[in-house]
């Protein structure tokens, strides 16, 4: 593997917003259950301050931009399947 493979794999890019640790505990748990490797960036910790007043409570859902589409396809996917 070259160091520029290594760094693509390692790079993360921004696939999906949230505004509550439950959403982002369903994504996430989706997401692993297709070897997705993701992680959660958010302005306040939600443990700290777990409301969505103002953008603080956003979650952002960062993955490997290797894996960015599918994980957006996923993500799409059963929201769509959830809102019919």
């Amino acid at each position: 593997m070259t160091d520029k493979q290594r760094n693509n794999d390692l790079e993360l890019v921004e696939i999906h917003k949230v505004w509550g640790p439950a959403e982002m505990e369903v994504i996430k748990s989706m997401l692993n259950s297709h070897d997705i490797f993701c992680m959660t960036r958010g302005q306040v910790p939600q443990s700290i301050l777990p409301m969505t007043t103002d953008g603080m409570g956003e979650i952002k859902i960062l993955v490997p931009k290797k894996d960015a589409d599918l994980a957006k396809k996923l993500i799409k996917d059963a929201l769509d399947k959830n809102r019919s």
